[in-house]
């Protein structure tokens, strides 16, 4: 890629952005390294949560740039999730998400918006939703008894947020708006891992508070992109 196709690409990242989002955006970010250094977290703790939640922040705009935030939090996240014993938030993130940050950025780099230069959002059919439902039951009861063989740490909730998170990947790159339906159950099953986990005294409380956000951010999304896959479709 030119100089002048990444200056670019740079320039429209900060296009369209309104006040609120701009807002959330700075202050997420600023809510989780105050607190992160009050409670003594470390470095790599703070770096992976702020990343993590300018990724969902951007990833909510619609700007590719979510993709490299993600990558940088992807790579710390397995980290601290494997030193917590929850392997299959590891797994999740080094075998899957990690090479689908490259595919998604493929896949929305063709399809933005030119006016508004965010990724174009749609919404799911009926049918799509009850395939989703039922892969979703059968891949967490299959996958939290394998967890359960190796020793994970509550198995049946890593397995869930496992299997909901592979779909809901699957459907944000696809720019589907129930994705954000989907993060919210993610959200909830691994606030509950990382509290218990804080509860028994592991000291990511960044990664807690990152989670958090997270389940935050996934309400306001949710409604910002059905209202505009909503108007897409008219």
């Amino acid at each position: 890629m030119t100089g002048s196709k990444i200056r670019k690409h740079f320039k429209e990242e900060f296009m369209g952005w309104k006040i609120w989002e701009v807002f959330w955006l700075f202050l997420a970010c600023f809510i989780i390294m105050l607190l992160s250094i009050y409670w003594k977290d470390t470095a790599m703790g703070i770096i992976s949560a702020t990343t993590g939640v300018a990724c969902v922040v951007c990833t909510g705009k619609g700007k590719l740039s979510a993709y490299l935030f993600g990558t940088i939090n992807i790579v710390l996240y397995a980290i601290i999730a494997y030193n917590a014993k929850f392997y299959g938030e590891v797994m999740l993130n080094a075998l899957y998400y990690l090479p689908m940050q490259f595919y998604g950025l493929y896949v929305w780099g063709n399809n933005m918006n030119s006016e508004t230069h965010e990724v174009k959002k749609r919404e799911m059919n009926k049918k799509g939703k009850g395939i989703i439902v039922l892969v979703i039951v059968l891949g967490t009861l299959v996958y939290g008894a394998i967890l359960n063989i190796i020793g994970g740490s509550l198995p049946y909730f890593d397995a869930l947020s496992t299997v909901v998170s592979v779909v809901a990947m699957i459907i944000s790159i696809k720019m589907y708006a129930e994705q954000w339906l989907l993060w919210i159950v993610v959200d909830i099953v691994t606030v509950v891992m990382w509290a218990v986990a804080f509860a028994k005294g592991n000291d990511s409380i960044a990664t807690l508070i990152m989670w958090i956000v997270y389940l935050g951010n996934a309400f306001i999304m949710y409604f910002k992109w059905k209202r505009e896959a909503t108007t897409n479709a008219i």
